[in-house]
């Protein structure tokens, strides 16, 4: 796990890059059509993928500190919105990514981390299916035109991932 370790007390504890800043999302700025490949099913060896497009707008908040964007699809022909929000810590120099949706409607908690040489590393606990589970978020903004964010997990305390969704973006 980059920046990221799992203590004694089973904590994730998350340094940032030397390089985090709160410029790091600064390139998703604006509206985007987005390639969607999630697992249908997770965390059982499933090699069954589903396709689908969505749309996607960022704007920068909070003097450029924050930034919000929103998800729009259709899942089994029923619209669906998401919506992410995203948070710079001055003081920690860590980034803070929220979670809501039109489903389940709460603020989910944060994954937490930076961006390293292009590569944007996020983390926290959860669980999914009343199991213990890591998420990792990875940014790849090494091309900052067509930006990468897929989703992982882990069962094992990070020694291995299983991951579950892909987003391919490209400028609308």
């Amino acid at each position: 796990m980059q920046n990221c370790k799992l203590t004694e007390n089973n904590i994730l504890e998350i340094t940032p890059s030397k390089e985090s800043s709160k410029h790091d999302f600064d390139f998703y700025e604006g509206s985007w059509k987005i390639h969607n490949r999630r697992l249908k099913k997770r965390l059982c060896n499933s090699d069954e993928w589903v396709e689908f497009e969505a749309l996607q707008e960022m704007k920068i908040i909070l003097l450029g500190l924050g930034n919000t964007d929103n998800f729009v699809t259709e899942f089994d022909g029923q619209p669906f919105e998401g919506r992410t929000i995203r948070l710079f810590n001055q003081k920690t120099k860590l980034w803070s990514m929220y979670w809501t949706d039109n489903i389940s409607t709460i603020l989910q908690q944060p994954t937490v981390g930076s961006f390293e040489n292009g590569i944007g590393k996020f983390y926290c606990k959860d669980t999914f299916k009343d199991q213990e589970i890591i998420v990792e978020f990875e940014w790849d903004k090494t091309d900052v035109d067509n930006p990468v964010w897929s989703q992982a997990f882990s069962i094992d305390k990070g020694v291995s991932w299983e991951t579950n969704w892909y987003m391919y973006m490209t400028k609308a």
